[in-house]
């Protein structure tokens, strides 16, 4: 049976109700100006979850968190060339404003240690977890609203990719999360309720990531779902009925996708030269040429600052990106003009990996692969040695690290987004050792 509500300790309702707000557009949300920076709900209910965190350090010490040491120790030094970055450039550089969107950025990262301090019991978990399935639920009937053609919460018109309240690309990414919690949960073998939680996720997850229409979704999902596979074939727990409806729904989800993207492909095939291009869509913004001739621009902005980088977010700026912007034209002569970024409309990279190698250099790159490495590795050791009770919060935390791994490849370094929840949310499942969360 689920647990009663006396069972749930307040950081865990803390937490709960926080994790609705961060996976919820800016648009939807209240907020204020604070000089440079804008307050937004999603960033009071952090610092809230935050101070829980820090209140249940001062009740129980920091045990909980110790497994995680190599994920906070990789999380500060990143954080901190982070920081570094906004000082060393040079005049002209909006440091205020990068500022800011550092310490957002810093801030979402409060979300790792909070889960570990604050998901003490298996209540908190079933709490943590069922509210996500529950917003996963209200999403996806949205997303399925706007695809039938209900104009609600800015919908991209019937038969579109759709933003449900989070955005095309968050969308994806928060329905993947969830597939991803009912897949291990399925491979793991809970039973009872939360066997049919489990089922409710993945269906909800495979609509919404399918309508999300994320490509690098799927670039996550498939590697993360094969890894759940293998560690829990390796615990001897894998049952055929379980594998089925994992590769069943990894697949579906996937192949939605595929479909959903197939004409994006096309013209993608046309810019490569494969097939011929349509006259009127090669005058319109198309994604994937669009995204290449952005990483250009981004490997450009490193090649001029390799070690170092330019600074954190210099490659948004047009002062660095408009000096990259000729080469890009004459690199890509058949884009569209309207693909181009220029002095009043800024794309950036849209790559995380290609932007922080553009903003932070090769050290950067480093301490980032440091962060996901230290993230994944010890995790994925933990999930086939550990005990049961380390083991499922360990496996769920890799998926979730791998899938925003793949996420990142088609989204650049924007604070405080949906993304930024899944990411760190995942780091602190991972390092997550005390609670039986499937039992």
């Amino acid at each position: 049976m689920l647990a009663l509500p006396r069972d749930i300790s307040a950081g865990a309702l803390v937490l709960a109700a926080t994790l609705p707000i961060v996976f919820l557009h800016l648009n939807y949300q209240p907020s204020f100006r604070a000089g440079p920076a804008t307050v937004k709900l999603s960033d009071l209910m952090v610092l809230a979850t935050a101070l829980a965190a820090v209140g249940a350090v001062r009740a129980r010490g920091l045990a909980p968190v110790r497994p995680g040491l190599p994920v906070w120790i990789a999380a500060v030094l990143f954080l901190l060339w982070i920081a570094a970055a906004t000082l060393f450039p040079g005049h002209g550089y909006p440091f205020r404003t990068h500022a800011v969107t550092a310490g957002e950025f810093a801030e979402y990262a409060l979300l790792a240690p909070s889960v570990p301090l604050l998901v003490r019991r298996r209540a908190d978990a079933v709490l943590v977890l069922g509210t996500l399935v529950a917003w996963s639920v209200a999403a996806t009937v949205v997303g399925v609203l706007q695809w039938v053609g209900w104009n609600i919460a800015s919908g991209w018109g019937q038969g579109h990719r759709e933003p449900s309240f989070l955005g095309t690309q968050d969308f994806a990414a928060f329905s993947g999360m969830v597939l991803g919690l009912g897949v291990v949960s399925l491979l793991w073998g809970v039973h009872g309720r939360l066997r049919t939680g489990a089922w409710v996720a993945v269906v909800s997850g495979i609509v919404g990531f399918a309508i999300g229409g994320a490509t690098s979704g799927v670039i996550g999902l498939v590697p993360a779902a094969a890894i759940a596979v293998f560690v829990v074939a390796r615990r001897g727990l894998l049952r055929r009925s379980a594998f089925i409806a994992a590769a069943a729904a990894t697949a579906v989800a996937s192949l939605g996708v595929l479909v959903y993207r197939s004409g994006d492909y096309g013209q993608f095939f046309s810019f490569l030269g494969v097939r011929h291009e349509n006259a009127a869509a090669a005058n319109n913004i198309q994604t994937y040429p669009q995204h290449t001739l952005l990483a250009y621009i981004g490997l450009r902005i490193w090649r001029r600052h390799p070690v170092t980088g330019a600074g954190f977010e210099a490659s948004n700026d047009y002062a660095m990106y408009g000096r990259e912007l000729p080469a890009a034209h004459r690199r890509f002569p058949n884009v569209a003009p309207s693909s181009f970024p220029n002095a009043h409309r800024s794309y950036g990279v849209q790559d995380l990996y290609v932007q922080v190698l553009a903003d932070l250099g090769v050290i950067g790159l480093a301490l980032l692969a440091a962060l996901f490495v230290a993230g994944v590795w010890p995790s994925f050791t933990a999930a086939l040695r550990a005990p049961a009770a380390s083991a499922f919060p360990a496996l769920l935390g890799v998926f979730w690290i791998v899938l925003s791994a793949g996420l990142w490849s088609a989204q650049g370094m924007i604070a405080g987004i949906p993304l930024d929840a899944l990411t760190w949310l995942g780091f602190g499942t991972a390092v997550t050792r005390t609670v039986d969360w499937a039992a």
